[in-house]
């Protein structure tokens, strides 16, 4: 049985260098694994009336609990996000929240996690990513170690048809797509 991964972008942008950078990381995952897109594009922003025991009037949009469910299916998370203004992209924010409740049901608890954080500037991605580890951190996620991905410069970083252009950026990638499939194994270990 593969393990299952969902890959969650941090950008709405059918063209974004995050959706390209995600689309060659489906291909680096080794045998055994079953990496799949998961969109958030059409969550609606989330409104705790949703779930609120006490709101009886207002019900649980069927997009949460279609992402929740797909979430607990999974045996890991791998994020590919941009940098929004020093943070998060607001479109991820809103998947963690919707993810985080109810809170007698968290969809990320103790879920293995991986990131790969990209921007235009040289930085990489760095404060969203340090932003979106925070946020994640409160649920008891596990993520491989150091070396982090944060991809500077990252339209350099790509060919014309969105693939990565040198062996030195993939094999980089590669290998922490290779110590997030680890880190999944040894959560979820399978008979």
């Amino acid at each position: 049985m593969a393990y299952k991964i969902s890959v969650i972008i941090g950008s709405l942008r059918r063209g974004s260098y995050a959706r390209k950078i995600a689309h060659n990381v489906l291909g680096l995952f080794p045998e055994g694994f079953e990496p799949e897109i998961v969109e958030i594009r059409d969550l609606p922003l989330y409104d705790f009336d949703y779930d609120d025991p006490e709101v009886t009037d207002k019900e649980t949009p069927a997009e949460y609990t279609a992402f929740r469910e797909k979430l607990k299916a999974s045996d890991g998370v791998f994020f590919v996000t941009a940098e929004n203004n020093r943070t998060i992209p607001a479109c991820l924010k809103n998947a963690i929240d919707i993810g985080s409740k109810p809170n007698s049901d968290v969809a990320w608890k103790d879920l293995p996690v991986g990131i790969i954080s990209h921007s235009v500037g040289r930085m990489g991605g760095y404060s969203s990513q340090k932003n979106l580890r925070l946020a994640l951190s409160y649920f008891g996620v596990t993520s491989p170690g150091q070396p982090e991905v944060f991809l500077g410069q990252s339209p350099t970083l790509l060919d014309e048809d969105g693939r990565f252009n040198n062996e030195k950026t993939r094999d980089f990638v590669a290998d922490y797509v290779s110590r997030f499939a680890d880190v999944v194994k040894e959560h979820t270990p399978r008979k």
